[in-house]
């Protein structure tokens, strides 16, 4: 294992920056974390409401399998990238250096600036959506119980502290808990489908045309046409496997990281668009009349589980179902905080690189992960003033994420033949021929598309309430810091810089004091080819 090791962090080294974390990951707990992140069960189950009652039960069948296909597409092309720089920095750090140096302190903070927003929101908008699934429970249980905003968010304060604080511990606890989470997700998710079947009688399943033909589609949009109706499920899937490169930011933390992380992430959207696909088909094969749903707990997932199981076996697999949005959280919020530390350590905070420190106890960012922790419940709070600014914030997720993905995925290919980029693949690589290019050019061209449909308010007439705000505040962060960066931040951040101090260190790489090691040393690129094949 100290061989291994040794070969990572001289990876590390190659690309700029000094090794801080203990590499404790090993393969499984980084396949888990990759499955853990997308929580299935739980992301289905917060999202089901938006196909199924907008576009109606064929919407949720059909663009679940469109939608993972395309999916599929983009983590297989940001899996090569990650297996390229398998640094917390993650997409952020990547796209910088797929660059010219003119370009690259802009484009690694707008890219920083969008994925770092997109993963606050994540973490804040899924522990909301784990509060609303406990309190769910709770009137479902207890039909008098009154849900409001105060409950809410104080349930919601109280989750995220409480991941702030199983964060805080040393990685090696980490990984020794993330390994058992893969487990519950998909044990959950198999066995609510199998438990839905048997208790479903025969009869009262409904015909294969509801679930996959014309009478399937049900329009609810209150003025849009059935076209955009159906396009609406693409919500569903999109949601749930949008954080693919939090994989990428626990890398410094990974055993063969250049291999087990960008194969987590290729196997975790493999993983999770089948066994997706086949819950949709159940969800909606078992779904009882369409006029009963949401039902009282306001989750049509829940109250199709409540109306086949009954309440005391609905609630007891609920339990479970909020356990798989618990590890939601506890990974995002684990890389969210690497990647606040990466952009901390490149000087694109103006913190003095307070932010950029490692705790001697735990050898893990405890300023960056209270930071992460604090930042998230703000969007929380606001839902006590203003629930239709919450919910705005909340939905910058998936639109701001899916953009910082694509910018470098394109600057790739823009840019292959300058030679100011120097793209080393790493050993997952999909290859410079036609399957590379075709999976670019799917992910791009698709992740453009959902943008559109994200942007759309889902329902008509367009009021106060409903309108979409997610495409004026993703425009609104991009605005805001670039003139950020215009005035005042592009005089201490000039793009990710190296790390090393030691002498010594950086002279067997290679590199000259104060200049990214990876743009300078012709035989770093060959050096860690080689130690890739050794390991």
């Amino acid at each position: 294992m100290s061989r291994t090791v040794d070969d990572d962090d001289h990876n590390l080294e190659a690309l700029g920056y000094k090794p801080s974390f203990r590499r404790e990951f090993s393969n499984l707990a980084t396949i888990s974390f990759a499955f853990s992140i997308m929580g299935l069960c739980s992301s289905v189950a917060t999202t089901f409401n938006t196909p199924l009652l907008l576009g109606g039960p064929a919407s949720a069948t059909w663009c679940w399998l469109l939608g993972s296909c395309m999916c599929f597409t983009l983590g297989s092309s940001i899996a090569e990238i990650v297996s390229a720089f398998p640094t917390c920095g993650g997409l952020y750090t990547a796209s910088a250096r797929l660059c010219p140096s003119t370009h690259r302190a802009v484009v690694g903070w707008l890219v920083g600036w969008l994925n770092l927003l997109g993963q606050i929101a994540g973490v804040s908008s899924t522990e909301f959506g784990l509060a609303n699934m406990i309190l769910g429970a709770v009137s479902i249980a207890s039909p008098d119980f009154a849900i409001t905003p105060g409950k809410t968010v104080g349930v919601f304060t109280g989750l995220l502290i409480t991941h702030g604080i199983l964060n805080s511990l040393a990685t090696k606890h980490l990984a020794f808990f993330t390994r058992g989470f893969v487990f519950v997700n998909l044990g959950t998710t198999i066995v609510i489908i199998i438990v839905l079947l048997a208790t479903t009688p025969r009869s009262e399943m409904h015909p294969a045309s509801y679930v996959f033909g014309s009478q399937g589609i049900i329009n609810e949009t209150g003025g849009w046409n059935n076209g955009i109706a159906f396009l609406f499920g693409l919500l569903s899937v999109q949601w749930t496997m949008t954080d693919y490169d939090a994989t990428a930011h626990i890398s410094e933390e990974v055993r063969r990281a250049a291999y087990a992380a960008p194969s987590a992430i290729f196997i975790a959207v493999i993983g999770t668009g089948i066994l997706g696909w086949i819950l949709n088909i159940v969800l909606v094969l078992c779904s009882g009349p369409i006029e009963d749903l949401p039902g009282i707990s306001g989750s049509a997932f829940l109250q199709i589980m409540v109306t086949r199981m009954g309440v005391p076996a609905a609630l007891f697999l609920w339990s479970f179902v909020c356990l798989t949005a618990f590890f939601v959280v506890q990974t995002a919020l684990q890389a969210c905080s690497r990647l606040l530390y990466a952009f901390s350590r490149d000087h694109a905070l103006p913190d003095s690189g307070y932010f950029n420190h490692i705790s001697p106890w735990t050898q893990t960012p405890l300023r960056a992960i209270w930071l992460t922790t604090a930042v998230s419940i703000l969007p929380g709070l606001l839902d006590l003033a203003s629930p239709v600014a919450a919910n705005a914030i909340f939905a910058l997720t998936a639109i701001a994420l899916d953009t910082s993905y694509i910018i470098p995925i394109f600057l790739r290919r823009l840019y292959a033949n300058h030679p100011e980029v120097r793209f080393q693949p790493g050993p997952f690589y999909m290859g410079s021929g036609i399957v590379g290019w075709a999976a670019n050019i799917a992910c791009i061209s698709w992740t453009l598309f959902v943008c559109v449909i994200f942007s759309l308010p889902t329902v008509l007439p367009v009021t106060r309430e409903n309108m979409n705000y997610a495409p004026v505040i993703t425009i609104g962060v991009i605005v805001v810091t670039g003139v950020w960066y215009i005035l005042s931040a592009h005089r201490h951040y000039h793009g990710p810089s190296s790390n090393l101090t030691n002498a010594e260190t950086r002279s067997r790489l290679g590199a000259s004091q104060g200049i990214p090691v990876q743009e300078v040393v012709a035989d770093a690129d060959e050096k860690k080819s080689q130690s890739d094949g050794i390991a």
